[in-house]
This record gives structure tokens, sequence and C-alpha cells, in this order.
């Protein structure tokens, strides 16, 4: 068995890390972005650091509010997912693009669709051939439960959409819409988004055969 911690929209919250009761025992801690509120390496660095004191198997990605120098960071110590693939067993692989599309605020790491899309497709590459994927986007794809903002309008990616639409990975583990913790499905595909780290978590098995992820919250 192999279990994953997998959180985001930390926004320098990392009280909230203390809460993780899986943490310690989980074979991996996926991030699926927004560490910081527009800061950059030094406030990156304490998240992560705070983090290895209860797991060191890491991987993580920026989000819209992150600055890129975060990514540079993440490079360096070898766990950056965004535009990335890893296979963490022999038929399963995990891969993700991380930032956001365009939003109203100008927030520091905006990409359009096609950027998304470019890194999206080289993070795949890297995995193609695996049998059981897991796709982590920051940014939820369009339509669905998990990309509502509170005006009720869907503010997600056409890209992402297209994507798990077409290749169908198991697993959609996404963020970036606070008020838009759910669950749904495209396909075959499973989309989970958590909300904030205060809101809670997902927590993900791997049997060896199949994918199961569900959200969890503080008890």
């Amino acid at each position: 068995m192999l279990n994953m911690v997998v959180f985001g929209d930390v926004h320098n919250q990392i009280n909230y890390i203390d809460k993780i009761k899986e943490l310690p025992s989980a074979d991996w801690t996926i991030i699926t972005g927004d560490l910081t509120n527009c800061g950059g390496k030094k406030e990156a660095e304490e998240i992560i650091n705070y983090i290895r004191y209860y797991n060191t198997h890491i991987l993580a990605q920026i989000g819209n509010m992150d600055f890129l120098e975060i990514n540079d960071y993440f490079e360096n110590l070898g766990i950056n997912l965004h535009g990335h693939g890893y296979r963490l067993e022999e038929e399963l692989a995990v891969f993700g693009v991380g930032g956001s599309t365009p939003t109203p605020f100008n927030t520091p790491t905006e990409y359009s669709e096609q950027e998304i899309a470019a890194f999206l497709y080289t993070a795949y590459e890297e995995i193609k051939n695996v049998s059981h994927k897991i796709l982590v986007s920051h940014t939820p794809p369009f339509g669905t439960k998990v990309d509502i903002v509170r005006r009720g309008e869907h503010v997600g990616s056409r890209v992402i959409r297209e994507f798990i639409e077409k290749e169908q990975p198991e697993l959609c583990l996404t963020g970036h819409i606070h008020e838009a913790r759910n669950i749904d499905k495209i396909g075959k595909t499973l989309i989970l988004n958590p909300g904030t780290i205060a809101q809670g978590y997902i927590l993900v098995e791997w049997d060896g055969i199949a994918l199961n992820a569900t959200l969890a919250s503080y008890k």
C-alpha cells in the first residue's frame, strides 16, 4: 500500500500542517500550489522545512500566489511537479502543472491557456506510458463542481478539462478556488479540490491495482 497526503493553498498558514495526523506515515506529500501569499523562496523554504520535520518525501509546485523564484527553488531541490512527471511505482505516476490561468487580481504566476497546455503536455510526456496516472493541477478543470467561485461562475481551465476528457488520468488533484472544496468526475477521472489547508486535505491510497482518494478534514 502506498499512501499520499495532498494539500495546497497553504498561504503561509503552516500551523495546519501540525494537524495532518497522516503526514508522518505517508509515503509521499504532494503540494498542489500556493504555499505563500505573494511570497518568494524565503517563505517557501520555511514551509518546506516545516513539512520535512514530519515527512521528507515531498513533491511540490507553485500556485498563482507564489513568485516564480519558488519554481527555481523546487527545481534545485529536485522536487518540482510543475511541468514534470514522476514514476512513484512501476505502474503509478504523478505529473503536474502549477500557476493559474489569468485572474482579475494580477497575481504573481499566471499563464495563458496555451502556456498551461505546454507545461501540461511536457509533464505528461515524461510518464504517459505508465498505466495509472495522477494529474496535479493547481487550476481546476473548467465547468465542474471544483471551479465555481462565490458568484456562481466557472473559472477553471478549459485546457485542463480538454486534457482530462482526452487522456482520462485516474485522478486530478487541484485547488486554487478556495470556496469550491468538492469532488467531481469527468468521464473516469475523479477530481478533488480540498479547498485551503485550513479546510482540509486529500488522502490517496494505491494498493498496486487501484487508486482511492478522499477529502479529509481535521478532527
